[in-house]
């Protein structure tokens, strides 16, 4: 049987009258006494007794129709989520992220999201660039958020978000706070926290190139990966630090920021989506960080941020 079969045992059985039936199937009665027929005969049961006055259910009819009404459901329910899916708003979405991108712009994107799309299961990752890039390319991610540097990805395309500069993080009470716009050439021979440079070499040479060209020379203490133990040791005094300025957005008690006259360059936020593999959902996703990017103005208020103290 085919699933229209069951549209007319069910409209026959629900109307208990052929010219009814078929009009409410938009075609004419013949054809649909004639189907019917050849339903019982593929059956060998008849499903309806039939007099010059009335149509009713036989037991077998009866029995049919029940299930008939179920499945007919369950095919309008299952169209209706492919159609839903189709635009974005159910499935599961499986999102990777680094972690600046989630006080810069994911973390007011994904309410907007949930608003929009209830019913997709999201299930977030924070992982570094090339561990999402791996994931990506081997299917285990649908939209990756990452540090991107230019470089070239097989298989995968880039869209750039936003672009966010770096910002000096220093103990509250250090002399450097009293420059309103401090340079890198300002922090030679001071004690600075890192990122680990095997973690993140392109950042470590980025810095290293950035440092010579302003001749400085500041002197690693410490590696730290989180931006958490990284703020921590800034505010215990161990060093100063150089951060994405969204990482002002976390209020920490002896810790300052101010943005560098001259800095690194910025981070540059993409999202990443397997060529030929593009969700509707991965690309709701994406275009609501873009918004929410361009919405922050993000450049101007992060240096207008940058002079006060966090705590």
């Amino acid at each position: 049987m085919e699933l229209r079969d069951f549209r007319y045992v069910l409209a026959v059985a629900e109307e208990l009258h052929f010219g009814r039936a078929a009009a409410r199937l938009h075609m004419s009665q013949p054809p649909l006494s004639q189907r019917i027929r050849d339903i019982e005969n593929d059956l060998g049961t008849p499903l309806f007794t039939r007099t010059s006055r009335r149509v009713a259910l036989t037991p077998a009819g009866q029995a049919l129709a029940d299930k008939a009404r179920h499945i007919l459901a369950l095919a309008d329910e299952a169209a209706a989520l492919a159609q839903r899916v189709g635009e974005g708003l159910a499935g599961r979405l499986t999102l990777g992220f680094v972690n600046p991108a989630m006080d810069a712009f994911l973390a007011a994107a994904l309410p907007r999201f949930r608003h929009q799309a209830p019913d997709v299961e999201l299930r977030l990752q924070e992982m570094t660039t090339p561990q999402q890039t791996d994931a990506l390319a081997a299917g285990r991610l649908d939209l990756g958020f990452i540090r991107y540097a230019g470089q070239t990805i097989p298989g995968i395309a880039i869209t750039e978000i936003l672009r966010e500069p770096y910002v000096l993080a220093l103990p509250a009470n250090h002399p450097l706070t009293n420059n309103p716009t401090p340079s890198l050439a300002d922090l030679h021979n001071q004690p600075l926290v890192i990122p680990p440079p095997a973690a993140l070499p392109a950042l470590a040479q980025a810095m290293a190139a950035a440092f010579a060209k302003a001749g400085a020379s500041p002197i690693p203490v410490q590696e730290a990966s989180s931006k958490f133990t990284t703020l921590g040791l800034v505010a215990a005094g161990l060093g100063l630090a150089l951060v994405p300025a969204s990482a002002q957005v976390w209020q920490r008690q002896n810790v300052a920021f101010r943005p560098l006259a001259h800095g690194l360059p910025p981070v540059i936020h993409a999202a990443a989506i397997p060529e030929g593999r593009a969700t509707a959902m991965a690309e709701r996703m994406m275009d609501l960080a873009r918004e929410e990017g361009k919405r922050l103005e993000i450049n101007d208020k992060w240096k207008n941020a940058s002079g006060g103290q966090r705590g």
